[in-house]
């Protein structure tokens, strides 16, 4: 592994190097060349090159276009992953230029995104130049998932923007992401920026009741202690029969309610949903209480 020193820069800039692989048999590479970008002293995550494939016997310029800014700073990783085979895997010319990349865009600026557990995150990233069909744009997170640009849309003849979608997401979802520009020359790395997943809340215990009538149940919602994320913005109670039938949804705004125009001598169970902002927010029914109405005329 050869690591290079932090990188405080506080302009465009571009970082190149060569590197050589030789040897091998029937064209297959000794050694497979990973380059990491770090940023902050961050894990390592998932290299944004891999040289993985045949051996060319020439020496290959590679650009990294790295939009990391200071006060933060960034680090690049070179790391030769044998393949068993005999043979040379070598790097030169490692060189800080003060302008851009003249073959690789930059990507600009990713924004920070928070979604509930279930739902399709969204990410804006900004990249310097025009749209090509010969550039790969994908999102990595710093776990591994990735997400493959799913259209573009230009913001003035210099930039576009890129959009990607985290579907189906999950807490395990959460943490770091990046956008990358893959041209045929090199890599272009955005900053990262943070993925936070939400549980949606369900309380953890039922509601009590507290006061029973032939048509009506009085119950306190008793939903102050949840499992999941806050802050609760919403609060329904749903209530069906014991056999089955959903009866209705109501939204509360008070910590006790009464539930009216029930039938007498029936048996309900009743639950308490909460919601928290955003986008399906709303999470599953507590667990529920069964109360039964007077009979007619108690």
């Amino acid at each position: 592994q050869l690591l290079l020193p932090p990188l405080r820069e506080n302009d465009t800039h571009c970082l190149s190097f060569q590197f050589y692989q030789a040897g091998g048999r029937e064209g297959a590479a000794p050694a497979t060349l990973n380059v990491y970008v770090t940023e902050n002293n961050s894990p390592l995550g998932v290299p944004v090159i891999n040289s993985s494939g045949p051996a060319y016997h020439i020496w290959k310029g590679v650009e990294l276009a790295v939009s990391t800014f200071w006060p933060n700073h960034y680090q690049v990783l070179f790391e030769a992953v044998s393949t068993g085979q005999r043979g040379v895997l070598a790097i030169r010319d490692i060189t800080l230029q003060g302008h851009q990349c003249m073959s690789t865009p930059h990507p600009l600026h990713l924004k920070a995104v928070e979604v509930n557990a279930g739902q399709t995150a969204s990410f804006q990233c900004t990249v310097n130049g025009q749209p090509q069909r010969h550039l790969l744009l994908y999102l990595q997170g710093m776990g591994g998932r990735q997400a493959v640009a799913k259209e573009t849309r230009p913001v003035n003849p210099r930039r576009y923007v890129a959009s990607f979608d985290v579907k189906n997401t999950t807490k395990g979802d959460s943490g770091r992401y990046r956008c990358i520009v893959q041209s045929d020359r090199g890599v272009g790395v955005s900053s990262y920026a943070d993925l936070t997943v939400k549980q949606p809340p369900v309380p953890i215990a039922p509601p009590q009741l507290t006061a029973v009538g032939a048509t009506y149940l009085w119950i306190q919602l008793n939903a102050n202690s949840i499992n999941g994320d806050g802050p609760i913005v919403d609060r329904e109670v749903e209530y069906r029969t014991t056999a089955g039938m959903l009866i209705d949804t109501t939204p509360v705004d008070k910590p006790t309610h009464k539930i009216g125009h029930l039938d007498p001598d029936t048996e309900y169970e009743i639950s308490v949903l909460l919601t928290r902002p955003l986008e399906g927010g709303t999470g599953n029914p507590g667990p529920p209480l069964r109360a039964r109405t007077k009979c007619a005329g108690e």
